[in-house]
This record gives C-alpha cells, sequence and structure tokens, in this order.
C-alpha cells in the first residue's frame, strides 16, 4: 500500500506539500497541487484518516453507542443515521455497549483518541458523568441523560394509550401487557399511557417483564397459563408480540379471534406476519434526520430551539386486532 512519501517522491515535493494539499491546509502551487492530486490518483493512495484526525482536531465522524445490534429496531435505526450522516459528509461509528459499564468505559477512551466530533446514545447508559466530561457535543435517542444535553424520542405516552384505546375499541376486557424491563423509561411510559386509558374503563391489566432482545418463551407461556380467559395483549415491541403470538398459535389460541395482539415499533417484519400484527409506529427516519441535525447545530455551537424534542407515533391497524 503506497505511503505518503512515495507520493511526495514521485511528484518530486516534500511530504509536508503532500500533506498541505491532503488537508487543503497552507499555500501550494497550483500546479503542484494538481501534480500531487495526480500522483495521488496513480498511486492509489489513500490518506490515514486517523493521522488526519489528530492533526486537524476532526474526524468527520459521528459516535454511535447502541445497547445491542443484534435487534431490528436497532437495525433500522442505524441504517437510518447511517444515510443521514452521510447525506452530511460524516461517517459512522457504531459502539455496541452490550449494557455493560466498563465496555463504555472503554469505549469513552475511543471517542478522545478518534478525535470524534459528535456522538448519538442510544444506550440506557450508566456512565453519564464519564461522557458529559469528554466535551464531546452529545445528543440522546429515547430518553434524558442530563437536562442540558438535546434529545430526541418518539411520544411513547401517546403510543401507549393508542394501544389502549384501540382494544378498548374492539372490546377486550382480560388484558395482558408484556414489558420490557422496568429500567427503561420508554418502557415505563408506554406502560403509562396504557394503564391511564384502560383504568377509565375499569379494564384489568396484568403485567408481565421481558428481555427485550430475547423475550423468555417459558414466562410468555406461564403466564398466559395463569390468565386462561385473556382476550388481548398489548407488548412492548413487536419482537415480543412475534413471540407471543407464536406462543399462543401453539397452544391452539386463534388470533384475532380468541386473542388480539399490538406490539410496539412497526419494523418491517411486523407486515408479514401470519396474521400481519398492529402495532404502534415510531418515525425511525425522521428521529435519525433530526439526531443528525441537531448534533451538527451543536458542533457550530447553535442554540437548540427544541432541546427535548418528542415526535408523533401512529396506531397501524392490521390483522391481528378485531
Amino acid at each position: 500500500m503506497p505511503t505518503i512519501k512515495d507520493v511526495a517522491k514521485k511528484a518530486n515535493v516534500s511530504v509536508a506539500t503532500v500533506s498541505r494539499v491532503i488537508n487543503n491546509t497552507g499555500y501550494v502551487n497550483q500546479e503542484t497541487r494538481k501534480m500531487v492530486l495526480k500522483v495521488i490518483e496513480e498511486l492509489g493512495y489513500v490518506p490515514n484518516e486517523l493521522a488526519r484526525s489528530l492533526f486537524k482536531k476532526k474526524s468527520n465522524i459521528f459516535g454511535l453507542v447502541v445497547p445491542h445490534i443484534a435487534t431490528f429496531f436497532y437495525a433500522e435505526l442505524i441504517e437510518s443515521l447511517e444515510d443521514a450522516i452521510a447525506h452530511k459528509g460524516y461517517k459512522l461509528m457504531i459502539f455496541n455497549s452490550k449494557d455493560d459499564v466498563e465496555l463504555e468505559k472503554k469505549y469513552i477512551n475511543v471517542f478522545n483518541q478518534y478525535n470524534i466530533d459528535g456522538l448519538i446514545i442510544a444506550a440506557n447508559t450508566k456512565s453519564t458523568k464519564a461522557y458529559l466530561k469528554g466535551n464531546i457535543p452529545i445528543i440522546t435517542i429515547d430518553h434524558i441523560i442530563d437536562e442540558n444535553v438535546p434529545s430526541i424520542s418518539s411520544d411513547n405516552i401517546e403510543g401507549g394509550r393508542l394501544a389502549a384505546k384501540k382494544l378498548i375499541k374492539t372490546g377486550a376486557k382480560k388484558v395482558i401487557h408484556f414489558r420490557g424491563p422496568d429500567v427503561l423509561i420508554t418502557v415505563l411510559d408506554r406502560a403509562k399511557g396504557f394503564y391511564e386509558e384502560m383504568d377509565k374503563k375499569d379494564i384489568p391489566v396484568y403485567s408481565c417483564d421481558l428481555n427485550f432482545k430475547s423475550p423468555e418463551l417459558h414466562l410468555i407461556e406461564h403466564y398466559i397459563d395463569e390468565h386462561p380467559d385473556v382476550d388481548a395483549i398489548f407488548c412492548s415491541s413487536d419482537i415480543i408480540a412475534m413471540y407471543t403470538m407464536s406462543v399462543l398459535q401453539r397452544k391452539g389460541y386463534r388470533v384475532p379471534e380468541d386473542v388480539q395482539i399490538i406490539g410496539f415499533d412497526n419494523i418491517e417484519l411486523s407486515a408479514i406476519l401470519i396474521p400481519p400484527l398492529t402495532t404502534i409506529a415510531q418515525p425511525i427516519n425522521d428521529i435519525a434526520i433530526h439526531a443528525i441535525n441537531t448534533l451538527i447545530e451543536l458542533i457550530e455551537k447553535k442554540e437548540i430551539a427544541d432541546l427535548h424534542k418528542v415526535l408523533p407515533v401512529s396506531l397501524i391497524e392490521r390483522k391481528s386486532t378485531l
């Protein structure tokens, strides 16, 4: 692989001149610049991005911290963020925290080493102070780590309300809510909206917390066995809803004739299930675009008009409800 020294030698200039051309800094004669660029193309030289970032104190890289990569929601979020970032001329570096505090501490060192220009935190971090000490512009998705750090989220409370209103309208009388971990603000907000509407109609709701990434099938089955006359289930994610639908069908329940199901997220797979899943849609593309625009405003030291942005959700009605 050719080096900057190879370029300088063939162009008959100094390494410093090649560096000025690459980084567009300092004066270089126009003819010399053309010659250097021509040699770079001929040799197929690729500049060392890390070295350039150390020199310029700017990497054109945004970091993204997610709790898990192997979930459909985060996969779709990553793709949307990558598209939005590329449109602005930046690159995306992804860090999978796995909800591991020690792993996050290692990542924070990497952010500084690579001169990360901005950081998007989608993980439910326990390292808030360490992130804030880094002096890197930060925006969070789906939660607030500090009142002064901009955030963007879906209207999870309204999403819970929409799910409840749909089940109330279709005559649900005994309802299970399969939630995610109750340490997550998104889970609590979805539950809050759902319970508020159900309480208005005095409809009992039986709740069970599950793992978002890999819902425990035996817990789902056990909970349904404990409530055999359930006629509706609200799940805090489409993945939980998919697992639940599998259990119900294996146990001989018909969906939606015996038990209605509503999910949350509107991932792509929800539309091709049998039956297709009624769900609450999050505006993933809008979340990504707003996150990147806000992060760039932070980098440019502009005032953020709406520090904690909440985007609307919608009910997508399909065949898993009446």
